[in-house]
Order: C-alpha cells, then sequence, then structure tokens
C-alpha cells in the first residue's frame, strides 16, 4: 500500500519536537509538503498557506500544528477538498467549529482526527483499565509549568482563542476524562487573567465525578520543578499519575516509567482511522474549558511580559 500523502501546516516548536519524527518513523505516511509563514523543512516542498500548498500539491491528509485560533478555516479549507485532517489540541476555539468540521468532515467522506496526545501517555491506559470497577472518593490535578520555557514569545496564546493555561491544562482534562469512570460536571472555576491579556495564566476548578469532587489547579507561572500529576482516591487506595501520565503508581506497587512514544501513538491512530474510513473526535475536554471561561469568577492579576 502506499504511504499516505501528508501536507503539515504550522512548522513551529510542537511541529519539529513532536510530529516531523513521528512522521518520519511511520511508514505510512510520507511528509510531501509543509505550509508555514516562517517554517520551513529541508528538502520538503515549502508553502505559504495551506490553499497555496493543496493548488499545488497532490496530498490525501494534512496535519495542522497552527495555534487553535485560526485553524477552523484551515480545517474546512483542507476537508472541502477532501483531504483526511488531524487537529493538535485543542481541536478548535470554539464547540460550534468542531461541530462544523465533524460535519464536513462527513459530508466530504473524510477521516477527522481530534487529537489529545496525553492520553497517549504510557500510564492513562492502564490507568482507565485499573479504575473502571473502583468507586472513585475525590481526584486531585495539579498542573503547573512555565509559560516562558514552553511557550518562549509566543504572545497568541495570552490572546483571544490562546486558551492561555488551558492550553497545557486541557492535556489534564483529556488525561481526567478518559480515565475516569463518570462524566466530569464543572461545578465552580476561577481565572487570573493578567491585566491587558484575555486569556488565564491561572485557573482554579471544582468538579465532579459521580460522588466524588474533582479539584484541577492549573497554573502557568512555575518556575520551580514542573508539575503534571493527577491522584485519584479510590475504595481501593490511590492512583496516581505524574510527568504527563507517563508514570504511573498503582497502590501498593512500585511506579510504572515508560518513555515517551505520544505522537508515534497519534500517527498511528491517524492511519488506522484513514484506512477505517472513521473519525474521531472527542469534546469533553474542550467542553469543559469553554464551561470554565462561562461560569468562572475573572481576577485580573499584574501584567505579565514574556
Amino acid at each position: 500500500m502506499e504511504p499516505v500523502r501528508l501536507g503539515l501546516v504550522g512548522i513551529g516548536k510542537i511541529a519539529r519536537d513532536q510530529h516531523l519524527p513521528a512522521i518520519a518513523a511511520d511508514r505510512r505516511f510520507r511528509l510531501a509538503a509543509t505550509a508555514s509563514r516562517q517554517g520551513r523543512v529541508e528538502g520538503i516542498d515549502g508553502y505559504h498557506d495551506i490553499e497555496d500548498m493543496i493548488r499545488a500539491c497532490r496530498l490525501d491528509a494534512v496535519s495542522l500544528c497552527t495555534p487553535p485560533d485560526g485553524r477552523y478555516a484551515q480545517a474546512l479549507t483542507a476537508l472541502e477538498a477532501g483531504l483526511h485532517v488531524m487537529l493538535e489540541k485543542p481541536p478548535t476555539v470554539t464547540l460550534s467549529h468542531i461541530a462544523a468540521l465533524t460535519q464536513a468532515a462527513r459530508a466530504a467522506g473524510v477521516t477527522l482526527f481530534a487529537t489529545w496526545h496525553s492520553r497517549e501517555a504510557a500510564g492513562v491506559a492502564p490507568a482507565r483499565a485499573w479504575l473502571a470497577d473502583k468507586r472513585i472518593l475525590a481526584v486531585r490535578i495539579d498542573w503547573r509549568e512555565d509559560i516562558r520555557r514552553w511557550h518562549p514569545d509566543q504572545e497568541w496564546i495570552l490572546g483571544s482563542g490562546g486558551f492561555g493555561v488551558f492550553d497545557p491544562g486541557i492535556n489534564a482534562l483529556s488525561i481526567a476524562t478518559e480515565i475516569l469512570p463518570h462524566e466530569l460536571l464543572l461545578e465552580q472555576a476561577s481565572l487570573d487573567v493578567p491585566a491587558g491579556r484575555m486569556s488565564p495564566i491561572a485557573a482554579d476548578l471544582r468538579m465532579r465525578c459521580g460522588d466524588a469532587v474533582v479539584h484541577a489547579i492549573f497554573d502557568f507561572l512555575e518556575t520551580g520543578p514542573q508539575i503534571w500529576s493527577i491522584e485519584v482516591d479510590t475504595d481501593a487506595g490511590t492512583l496516581r499519575l505524574a510527568m504527563g501520565g507517563s508514570i504511573l503508581q498503582l497502590p501498593g506497587e512500585p511506579e510504572s516509567i515508560a518513555a515517551d512514544r505520544e505522537y508515534a501513538r497519534l500517527y498511528a491512530r491517524f492511519a488506522e482511522l484513514i484506512a477505517a474510513g472513521q473519525s474521531d473526535v472527542d469534546i469533553r475536554p474542550l467542553r469543559l474549558v469553554s464551561d470554565a471561561f462561562l461560569i468562572a469568577e475573572r481576577r485580573i492579576t499584574e501584567a505579565f511580559a514574556f
């Protein structure tokens, strides 16, 4: 079978760190072209935008690594051209956008894959299996990282549609919605928004999973050790996920640590969906973020500069 001819849109940090190595390692894909206003990949045809790339190249699919604001128009262009589409997280800036893209993919008869890379961390699937028959008593989510380290000079992330601290925080929500046996419902939220900015730099969420309270703290100003952890108290003890889900500790057992293969797994899944003629679009993490913006108390904090 011929490999999928893939166009990669947005050649920034996440594309270079994760997407390009994963594509190169998967024989089911061949990187045929890129589209980016700034970045280029040596040896690959590069174009200024997705429209130019689609007109000039014979493609089967595109993978979008651009910031979420503006991604809807790019994805729609690809879907209407009959191309399969893979979306970085978060898939779009609004729920109506992802609903419209889902309809467009169905109408075109192509695959739409809204990815959540943290769900592919090594500890997530076994955590879900272990929790399936347990009574959940309480959940604590602690997600703290340094915006300057992970998003250097990326002003868009604190702008309208940039998600702010929910850009990493939605990774935690993607894991929680995957491993917990009941639907997560948001009850209270507070957002800390720097003066002159549109998106939060910290957030505190109170949710419920069945009878259990779920407390999530997201912080974009952590300059010490970076923390991406989830603890789930159950009637059989406490499950712990650390380092974004790559480390799992079950009650009474040593830590289980595995290498990072999140993006390799995403592209494997994309290939499977294309071959099966299916789509995979789970909006639950995005819906929780949308709910937070709707009901949260907004607190204006001191100005932030990169």
